[in-house]
């Protein structure tokens, strides 16, 4: 025995010391993995390269191996925090050095839009265009829309109802063909916001008179101006025919054209006129029940500023504003490698792409073998930190025999300088 061994015996132990203590100091950190002590037993060669003495010279630390095995999933309260749940790394980069990956997902926005984690890296996605459509290709580092989204003006309108069979006939004999402000006129009235170019809201009011049987006239006003003829001598936008078991309309076929005149609001504002609007009655019915609208629908929105942030599963960021419209900013592109443990760390939770990492292979979340984004929600660290104090107790008794191997091999060779 010599002092050799037991020289490298604590080496070798002071080194697994220093990985557990680093595994420990890091198991509150977000995105954070595990790191191994690797070892090697070291035996010395003769000049022909074969064992010249098969008693061992001690021990080399060969490796320090990071565990990249999925941490548990954290919700939060904020919803740029994002979880990667399963493979892949975030990338990000501060423009001058490489694109670092890390499972740190703590992210915020800076004073120019960009989603910057605390280091102020920026994280790289693909952009959209200015109608939300994602734009494949390099990523590159995703900015926020600051602005806010313009208004649509309606250019379609949907209305899916039924008309009670069972009501009688309410078209006067003698022209005007309705007076709005007698409901003995028409039979049934039902209300929707349209939008004009500027994004100014219209009401409209719709107005269905039976006309004879299976036959229903639909006269409509917008802020209380008819919109077919005057307000003196209003006209029918359309006519709606039923086939005799009442079901879906034999006229018209589809879609009708309305133009929307200009009008003044309940605030005495001017709003524009909004010419052919396609108004599709086509799912109305006519059973002998209580007249009921189950869909309105119409395409048109206000303008609206930026309300919040949210990103789903792919990746896909929803900005969503005030008006009530949603569209993407962009999308989080994320990075795997087919050696993960040949990645560099570097410090401040991300790592570097080395030759044995290999290429990153690039993609969206949920794509392929890449893990899904979880928004709101962050990973722990995977460290088990009751396995590192046991490791830690194991690796103090091995420091503590090393030790008393080299005692021992001093009180050896005193014994020998002792002999006369």
């Amino acid at each position: 025995m010599g002092f050799q061994q037991g020289l490298s015996g604590l080496n070798a132990t002071a080194k697994s010391l220093e990985v557990i203590g680093n595994n420990i100091a890091n198991s509150a950190t977000y995105g954070a993995k595990a790191a191994r002590a690797e070892f090697a037993d070291v035996y010395a060669a003769a000049l022909n390269g074969a064992g010249a003495n098969p008693i061992g010279i001690g021990v080399n630390l060969v490796a320090v191996s990071q565990q990249f095995t999925q941490g548990n999933i954290m919700t939060t309260d904020n919803p740029m925090d994002l979880a990667i749940n399963g493979s892949g790394f975030f990338q990000v980069t501060d423009g001058n050095s490489p694109v670092s990956y890390t499972r740190n997902g703590q992210f915020k926005v800076d004073r120019e839009g960009y989603i910057v984690n605390n280091s102020l890296q920026k994280l790289l996605g693909y952009p959209a265009s200015g109608t939300g459509v994602i734009q494949p290709g390099t990523a590159v580092p995703l900015q926020l829309p600051t602005s806010g989204i313009d208004p649509q003006p309606t250019a379609n309108i949907s209305l899916e109802m039924n008309l009670d069979s069972r009501l009688g006939v309410t078209a006067p004999a003698a022209a005007p063909l309705i007076n709005f402000a007698d409901p003995t006129t028409y039979n049934n009235a039902t209300s929707m916001t349209v939008y004009d170019a500027k994004g100014q809201d219209v009401a409209l009011t719709y107005y269905f008179q039976k006309s004879a049987t299976d036959t229903w006239n639909v006269f409509i006003t917008a802020n209380g101006t008819s919109v077919g003829g005057t307000n003196v001598a209003p006209t029918a936008v359309t006519t709606i025919s039923f086939p005799a078991n009442g079901s879906a309309p034999t006229a018209p076929a589809g879609a009708v054209a309305v133009n929307i005149p200009a009008s003044t609001n309940a605030a005495g504002a001017q709003t524009l006129a909004i010419p052919g609007v396609l108004l599709d009655v086509t799912r109305a019915s006519q059973f002998g029940a209580s007249f009921g609208v189950t869909d309105m629908t119409q395409d048109g929105y206000a303008p609206g500023q930026l309300n919040s942030i949210t990103v789903e599963n792919n990746g896909i960021v929803m900005a969503r504003y005030s008006n009530g419209q949603s569209k993407p900013a962009g999308q989080v592109e994320i990075a795997n490698f087919r050696n993960p443990q040949g990645l560099q760390p570097l410090g401040d939770n991300g790592w570097g792409r080395t030759y044995a990492s290999g290429d990153p292979i690039l993609g969206t979340p949920g794509n392929g073998n890449l893990g899904v984004l979880q928004s709101g929600a962050l990973e722990e660290s995977n460290v088990d930190l009751t396995g590192e104090l046991v490791s830690m107790i194991t690796a103090q008794r091995a420091y503590q025999a090393n030790a008393q191997s080299i005692k021992t091999e001093d009180q050896i060779m005193q014994t020998l300088v002792n002999m006369r």
